[in-house]
């Protein structure tokens, strides 16, 4: 008795949570960062899948004085890269949010005057 092979597409499909992508997509941000700045809250992201592809928001704090656009260039590249890579879903849209900027002058500042 010979099995008939199924071909792929007709086994079924596989599916990925927003959920998920968002995580991916929060890792490859702390990934993507010089450095999280101390007392900052770590990178997080939301997500909106459509069928085979991936809108992708994210929202993370920077140290000051630092390259802004070049580190928002980075997420953008490295998330784009890695929920392409790890979620098989195409990313029509990175949009990055700074939500807060770190400077260690004025970290250093405060400490000072807990001081006194």
């Amino acid at each position: 008795m010979a099995r008939d092979r199924v071909g792929a597409a007709a086994r079924g499909a596989t599916t990925v949570a927003d959920r998920v992508v968002a995580k991916i997509a929060a890792q490859a941000a702390r990934e993507a960062l010089d450095a999280v700045p101390k007392g900052a809250s770590r990178p997080h992201a939301s997500v909106v899948v459509h069928r085979e592809s991936a809108r992708v928001s994210v929202s993370l704090e920077l140290a000051y004085p630092s390259d802004i656009g070049r580190q928002c260039g980075a997420v953008r590249g490295r998330v784009r890269h890695r929920v392409e890579e790890l979620a098989g879903l195409e990313v029509h849209e990175v949009a990055v949010h700074v939500e807060k900027l770190h400077s260690a002058h004025t970290a250093h500042e405060k400490a000072r005057e807990r001081l006194r």
